[in-house]
């Protein structure tokens, strides 16, 4: 069941002396260089040269278990719908093996993928997207006994950003200290994906839960051994046969992202290019 998340009013707490309230820091200062820097555009760097570069296959291993002690949750936070899938989807079906509770929280709804399309709506993509990423979820078998819970923040697809301090206030009231948070990289290139990883580091530090940034559109503009990527923080999850299999499935639930939109000249937003850096027999992980 998926349910909207407003964040609740607080307990009253005992008087305490008064302090002058503190922003959170805007993304641009935050976040080391602009977004300008890590622009998305054209093809991107060819799924080819990742995988020739021999740094991939020497980074650390990691599981599962390592990840996300199954003690406590593990809280995925997904700019948009399908990026659940896209960073982590093969995770998403190892941690419902091992029992792990998860949270799925979608930030957007993704009502902004298609601008100025006579085909697909903001209303209509506020309805489908998130049909698509229960689909998804099917797919991956993560439905019945321990599925996820669904919550939406239905923040503006696009303005994540302007939304910072009421996704902090969310997440600052859903996180515990023994949860794991895994989100998009706060360099990662996408206005959406920064804030969220952004808001979602400041929320765990605070909470004292853990946080693992996962990379999505870094593999569009970075390039291999790209000094601007925390190597040192990453961690390679191995695929099996099947849970790639599945998660190369479930991807296919996002046909709205799938295909060209002639009624507005726009390409998919997730072509075959983009798809091959993205469904390898492994996911990286920044930990």
């Amino acid at each position: 069941m998926t349910t909207a998340y407003t964040p609740q009013p607080q307990a009253p707490q005992a008087p305490q002396a008064p302090r002058r309230p503190q922003p959170l820091q805007p993304p641009s200062a935050a976040q080391g260089p602009q977004t300008a820097e890590r622009h998305i555009a054209g093809r991107g760097t060819p799924d080819a040269e990742w995988q020739a570069w021999r740094g991939l296959a020497e980074l650390p291993p990691i599981t599962a278990a390592d990840l996300a002690p199954t003690q406590g949750r593990a809280i995925i936070i997904a700019p948009h719908p399908d990026d659940e899938v896209l960073a982590c989807g093969g995770l998403l079906q190892l941690l419902h093996a091992q029992g792990t509770r998860t949270v799925l929280l979608a930030v957007t709804d993704g009502t902004a993928s298609h601008p100025g399309s006579g085909l697909l709506t903001p209303a209509d993509l506020a309805r489908l997207r998130p049909q698509e990423t229960a689909a998804a979820l099917r797919t991956l078998g993560l439905d019945g006994g321990n599925a996820p819970q669904l919550l939406r923040a239905r923040l503006p697809d696009g303005q994540v950003r302007a939304h910072l301090e009421q996704l902090h206030t969310l997440l600052r009231q859903l996180l515990r200290p023994e949860d794991t948070v895994f989100v998009t990289w706060r360099q990662d290139g996408h206005p959406d994906h920064e804030a969220c990883g952004l808001a979602a580091s400041l929320a765990a530090r605070a909470c004292r839960a853990t946080l693992v940034e996962m990379p999505v559109w870094s593999w569009h503009w970075a390039t291999p051994g790209d000094h601007r990527l925390p190597w040192h923080r990453a961690r390679r999850l191995q695929l099996g046969d099947e849970v790639l299999r599945r998660k190369q499935q479930a991807v296919q639930c996002f046909q709205t992202q799938l295909h060209d939109d002639p009624s507005s000249g726009q390409q998919a937003i997730l072509p075959p290019h983009v798809l091959a850096r993205l469904l390898h027999p492994y996911e990286i992980y920044f930990t």
